[in-house]
């Protein structure tokens, strides 16, 4: 017998008040993109996104057999690039380990590269039927108001509790059907801000409204501290080409290109700057914009150079790329180098 909780849900649920192109569908393929697209990612920013990797890779062998630089050039702009390094492992798992065929088991789905419990749940039960309910922030947020549970959903404990209660809660007849609606009634109704409790057709049992505890709830224990990290970036170019380079892997951004780099412990003075140069047989920099690019645990400030070059320097690192101005279009950068690429703040003359 269903509780009040599902079928107060259900009966609210209305596939058609929010159409997307992966709901209600049951290609695992597809589900799967949007669903490691959307983590981390609003519905408005990943949806242009979804469409462009389903158009360019109708499959998910064709997304195997891509190049790692073309994937990351696609994925360019939506951050948290572990997600497309991880779509890029899992594809070619598949292609491997499964014949191509995307695995149909709640267990075998969850052993994909990049595949948490959450993304297991939902796409073996959108996908398949299966009866695995979905447990993300909008489920955290509301339960925790609905049934006034004020354990911090980021402990173990919390973790645990809020799993049991939304297994206990799923619709096995529906979980399809049930997972979709619990994620649309948190996205739109029952919102992180300003949610809409004068219209919730749950509000008269609502723990939270009840007692005047929507702000409250759900609780996090950890609170995110961010460290701040200072990057200075030299464009060290002649008249049409420029040097790049590729980020290595153990810190943000692997996989993705930037200019040389210096990272010191403050927005370093010109004289520092200079010295640095000298290293590599350049000096001549030219101080131009200062950005910064918020991260989950980060900071970044980062300073740009200018830095003319008559002849490519003998000491040179071995990572650095001297290519053609123009092609810097076709790499993919972090944020915070395509906003002063793209703001018209330098000399270079890209397109």
């Amino acid at each position: 017998m269903l509780s009040s909780f599902t079928r107060y849900l259900l009966e609210w649920y209305n596939p058609q008040a929010r159409p997307l192109p992966w709901k209600g569908i049951r290609d695992p393929y597809r589900i799967w993109l949007s669903e490691i697209i959307l983590q981390q990612t609003r519905v408005e920013q990943g949806l242009p996104y979804f469409e462009r990797f389903v158009a360019t890779y109708p499959t998910i062998i064709d997304l195997a057999n891509a190049p790692d630089d073309e994937v990351m050039k696609l994925w360019e702009g939506l951050g948290y690039y572990s997600r497309a390094r991880n779509l890029l492992a899992a594809a070619r798992q598949v292609a491997q380990e499964h014949e191509g065929v995307f695995p149909q088991t709640h267990a075998e789905i969850l052993a994909l590269k990049g595949v948490g419990p959450y993304t297991a749940a939902a796409i073996a039960s959108f996908a398949f039927g299966l009866p695995h309910a979905v447990v993300d922030g909008n489920v955290f947020r509301v339960l925790a108001r609905f049934f006034g549970i004020d354990t911090p959903q980021d402990s173990t404990e919390g973790k645990k509790r809020f799993a049991e209660l939304a297994a206990e809660l799923l619709d096995r007849k529906n979980p399809g059907l049930y997972n979709q609606a619990i994620m649309d009634f948190g996205a739109t109704v029952c919102t992180p801000r300003n949610p809409g409790c004068k219209n919730c057709p749950m509000a008269t049992e609502c723990k939270a409204f009840q007692q005047d505890r929507v702000d409250g709830l759900p609780v996090k224990a950890k609170k995110i501290v961010r460290s701040e990290r200072f990057f200075h970036y030299f464009l060290i170019k002649n008249s049409d080409q420029v040097f790049i380079q590729k980020r290595g892997p153990g810190d943000i951004w692997q996989e993705l290109y930037e200019f040389p780099l210096l990272e010191t412990e403050d927005l370093a003075d010109p004289v520092k700057i200079e010295t640095h140069l000298a290293t590599w047989g350049l000096g001549g920099a030219q101080r131009s914009s200062q950005l910064t690019q918020e991260l989950t645990h980060q900071r970044i400030q980062a300073q740009f150079w200018e830095v003319k070059m008559d002849q490519i320097p003998a000491a040179k690192p071995a990572q650095w790329l001297l290519i053609p101005q123009p092609n810097l279009e076709k790499y993919a950068f972090p944020r915070v180098i395509q906003r002063y690429l793209q703001a018209g703040e330098r000399q270079l003359s890209l397109f």
